[in-house]
C-alpha cells in the first residue's frame, strides 16, 4: 500500500495539489529526485524534513512530470514554462500551488500548541484588536497568512509584526499588506481549514501602491 494520497483544491485561477503521506523509507523514492535535489536532501538532518522534501518532489512529478524546480535569488520556486508555483509542507503534508496568471504564496500549517508563546513576535497592535487573539486557531491562521505573504514579498529580512499586516472584514474576507520601503503591496487572501491543517494562499494578483516618501 502506498504511503501517499493525493487531492486537488480548485480556487478560481489557482489549483492547490496536496499530498498526504504516512511514514516511509526515504531511500525507496530517490528516483523522483534530480542529482541536485539528492545533494540537497543530504543536507537535511531531520528525517521529517527529508520526508517532506521527497513528498513535495513526488507531488511535483505527479502533476508536472520530471520538471526541474528552480529558485529565484529570494528563494521563491518556479518551473519554466508552467506558470507560477508555491511549495509548502508541514507534518505529513506537502502542497504545490499552481497559477498560470500571477504569483502565488502557499502555506500549510497545523494548529500550533505553542502559538500564544510566539504571538508577540508577529501580531501587530491593530491585529490584536481586529482578530480573536485568544483563539489558538485564529492566531495560527494569522501566522499562516503571514507566511503566505512572506512568500509573495520577494525579499528577505521582513519583520512579520510591522511589515506583513492583515485585516478581515465583517464577512470574514482576509486581506494582506506587504510594507516595503517605497511601496505597499496589497492582496486578497484565502484562509481556510482543510482536514487537520490550515491552508493560506492569495486569491488575487498583488496590487502595488507607491508610498509618498
Amino acid at each position: 500500500m502506498t504511503p501517499f494520497t493525493f487531492e486537488e483544491i480548485h480556487l478560481n485561477q489557482t489549483t492547490i495539489f496536496l499530498c498526504r503521506f504516512d511514514d516511509f523509507n526515504t531511500d525507496i523514492y530517490l528516483d523522483y529526485l534530480s542529482t541536485v535535489e539528492i545533494d540537497k536532501l543530504k543536507t537535511f538532518k531531520s528525517e521529517s524534513r527529508k520526508k517532506e522534501f521527497i513528498a513535495s518532489r513526488i507531488l511535483r512529478h505527479r502533476i508536472l512530470g520530471f520538471k526541474t524546480i528552480h529558485y529565484s535569488q529570494h528563494g521563491a520556486p518556479y518551473i519554466k514554462g508552467k506558470g507560477f508555483i508555491s511549495i509548502s509542507h508541514c507534518k505529513n503534508w506537502a502542497g504545490i500551488a499552481l497559477n498560470e496568471e500571477f504569483s502565488v504564496g502557499l502555506d500549510l500549517e497545523p494548529p500550533r500548541e505553542n502559538i500564544f508563546e510566539l504571538s508577540h513576535k508577529f501580531l501587530s497592535d491593530n491585529e490584536r484588536i481586529k482578530f480573536d487573539i485568544h483563539s489558538k486557531l485564529e492566531v495560527t491562521k494569522i501566522w499562516s497568512a503571514k507566511e503566505a505573504l512572506y512568500k509573495l514579498a520577494g525579499r528577505k529580512k521582513i519583520i512579520f509584526k510591522t511589515e506583513l499586516l492583515l485585516d478581515k472584514d465583517l464577512n470574514g474576507n482576509w486581506s494582506g499588506r506587504i510594507m516595503n520601503p517605497d511601496s505597499i503591496l496589497s492582496v486578497n487572501l484565502n484562509i481556510f481549514e482543510h482536514k487537520e491543517i490550515i491552508v493560506s494562499i492569495n486569491k488575487s494578483k498583488i496590487v502595488e501602491h507607491k508610498r509618498n516618501i
